[in-house]
């Protein structure tokens, strides 16, 4: 051992016999104990998910690997064609256009919901409580009705010769939309449908932010308001933040409903629309399983959609997560 390596656990000793305190090392972040308890209590829950969810999810799985159509449905052997429903599926045109109808579908209906629904629960916040409750008795009506009884009324209101609609807007100067099919055509059909899923979605989405709104605290917005603030520049710069999870929650929640949307469309295409211009994935994935007799073909379009939609949800997951730490 040479002098200086003799040396250097001596430079640790700022006198003789009198030990230097070690030096500061890296911050340890403390390990998280697993609780039995509530982990015992959430495996019931864990186990009936991974029967009634995650067992389908694994037949839907295999199937999309599969040459399973009508003949597999009465008994024949299905045969594993391996990424080839995947192939034809990604190389098909008609997909993608579905796909990308689906996303603009989904983007404004999320955009028009969080909106409005933002809109209403500012309202609801500002109202009395007479007609507060009023509100929130109206959206709970709307928020209770069925999908396709739903459809079927806004479907009424739009309806060719009929509608209320038209003859509301035939009674503005220079208007006649007397006879007019709003589902003919595949833009109108799509805003129509828009109506319909904004308007069943808005109740959730307002009643959600209204109580992230009671959590804001009062003498924050006064302060900033004796500051001389806007109501929207209060919005932006305080409210907002505070219920940015929340607004993140509804967003995400809202993606995943409207990226599945079935029922308003395949009802809105049995009144009158267009089925090969007005397909989203989810009407798209029914029409070629028990349409087209495809079940193999009709289950890759479920995968993809399924890990979209776990794309989404994963984002919602990270949030939390952080949240949790904070």
């Amino acid at each position: 051992m040479t002098v200086a390596q003799q040396a250097a656990p001596a430079a640790g000793l700022d006198r003789v016999g009198e030990a230097q305190a070690p030096a500061p090392g890296p911050a340890r972040t403390p390990r998280r104990r697993i609780q039995l308890g509530p982990a015992l209590l959430l495996l019931p829950s864990v186990a009936l998910l991974a029967v009634i969810i995650g067992w389908p999810l694994i037949q839907l799985f295999v199937m999309s690997f599969q040459e399973y159509g009508r003949a597999q449905v009465f008994g024949a052997p299905p045969e594993f064609v391996g990424f080839q429903n995947y192939a034809d599926i990604l190389s098909d045109q008609n997909f993608w256009a579905v796909l990308g109808r689906s996303v603009v579908f989904c983007i404004v209906n999320v955009v028009l919901t969080i909106v409005l629904g933002t809109s209403i629960a500012l309202l609801m916040q500002r109202l009395g409580r007479g007609l507060r409750i009023l509100v929130s008795v109206g959206l709970l009506f709307a928020w209770a009705m069925p999908a396709l009884s739903a459809t079927i009324v806004w479907g009424w209101l739009f309806d060719t010769q009929y509608g209320v609609i038209n003859y509301v807007l035939s009674q503005l100067p220079g208007v006649d939309l007397i006879g007019h099919s709003w589902l003919a055509n595949p833009v109108s059909f799509m805003a129509v449908a828009t109506v319909i899923v904004t308007w069943g979605a808005i109740p959730f989405v307002a009643f959600t932010i209204f109580a992230g709104l009671t959590q804001v605290p009062d003498e924050v917005l006064e302060a900033a308001q004796l500051d001389g603030t806007t109501g929207f520049q209060r919005f932006r710069m305080i409210t907002a933040p505070y219920i940015r999870s929340v607004f993140l929650v509804v967003i995400i929640l809202s993606v995943i409903w409207d990226m599945r949307v079935f029922t308003q469309i395949y009802a809105l295409q049995k009144i009158g629309g267009r089925a090969n211009e007005t397909s989203t994935v989810g009407v798209y994935i029914y029409s070629e399983a028990l349409g087209g007799g495809n079940y193999g073909t009709a289950g890759a379009i479920a995968v993809i959609l399924v890990l979209l939609l776990m794309g989404v949800a994963y984002a919602y997951i990270r949030n939390s997560l952080k949240e949790e730490e904070k």
